[in-house]
């Protein structure tokens, strides 16, 4: 993320991270809407959408705009903080990995990574994850019974318990440290590659790296984690459905049931509105991250002296 010789405080990353995280979630929320809406309906008499485009405008057409951003608040709040505990924990598990000079490469920035998805999915993203399908799916029905974040919130617990959501888990953690694993690692090594080009801050001694490199480097990132991970993220949405607990017994078996009813090419369902959503996710997440963490850094500089 940084060069080897920055040390971002962890109060810094936290909050590079939660800000980065909903900033990112509130502009490329429809094409996570679409992503999740394709993903949920499975081939036969009941499919009710073409492709990402028929999705849209049935959605708007049947909602109006704002049906787009059906469980909005849900995805803010737990991507702000699944980003915030995604940077902190990978700029921890980074010091605990780096070599004798400092240095995280290689398998051990792929290790980082891994950590940092795992954790994020365990201590956010499941739950948050978990509410926001169920929220997208419950629109789907003729009369559907969630009238926001926090009655669908109660309602799930109600009927199902606190395992209600955290329902899909194993998936979750699966795709999550995949995902950050790829994503982290990618960035990671590209911004290793032009970093060195670039001015010293005289402040804070570290790198300016511009956003429009960091833009860059994250839509690649955000590229190569889709087509990489694209069957986990199917997998996650299906164990988080609202007929999950009766459709499939674990992950192993929503697995095996997609792909001898319905395909192989099932497990990618849903790819090109998540390829929209990851080109600029990761364009802007890591870009906001930067310009945070750079932000927090001068100022802490300035008040220190």
């Amino acid at each position: 993320m940084t060069d080897h010789s920055q040390k971002i405080p962890a109060s810094h990353s936290l909050a590079a991270g939660a800000i980065a995280g909903a900033v990112e979630a509130t502009f490329t929320y429809p094409t996570e809407y679409v992503k999740t809406q394709l993903q949920l309906q499975s081939k036969g008499p009941g499919q009710r959408f073409n492709g990402p485009w028929d999705c849209v405008v049935k959605t708007v057409r049947e909602r109006g705009f704002f049906g787009l951003y059906r469980g909005l608040s849900a995805l803010v709040i737990g991507t702000a903080s699944k980003a915030g505990i995604r940077f902190l924990s990978f700029e921890q598990f980074k010091k605990l990995l780096a070599d004798e000079n400092g240095k995280v490469a290689g398998e051990r920035m792929v290790l980082a990574g891994l950590g940092a998805g795992v954790t994020e999915a365990i201590i956010a993203v499941t739950p948050t994850e978990t509410i926001k399908t169920k929220l997208i799916h419950d629109q789907n029905q003729p009369h559907p019974k969630y009238r926001g974040l926090v009655h669908g919130t109660r309602e799930i617990i109600r009927s199902e318990g606190v395992a209600g959501i955290y329902r899909g888990m194993t998936a979750v953690v699966a795709r999550q440290g995949a995902n950050s694993a790829v994503r982290l690692t990618t960035y990671g090594m590209l911004k290793e590659k032009v970093q060195d080009r670039y001015p010293l801050d005289p402040v804070t001694k570290k790198r300016v790296v511009p956003w429009y490199v960091n833009f860059a480097n994250g839509a690649v990132a955000g590229i190569v984690t889709v087509y990489s991970t694209m069957p986990l993220d199917v997998l996650k949405t299906r164990m988080q459905g609202l007929d999950a607990k009766t459709q499939y017994r674990n992950s192993a078996h929503c697995l095996y049931r997609i792909v001898t009813e319905e395909g192989v090419r099932a497990l990618w369902k849903g790819a090109t509105p998540r390829l929209g959503r990851l080109i600029f996710s990761g364009g802007i997440v890591f870009t906001v991250y930067e310009q945070v963490v750079a932000v927090l850094a001068r100022t802490s500089s300035y008040s220190s002296r």
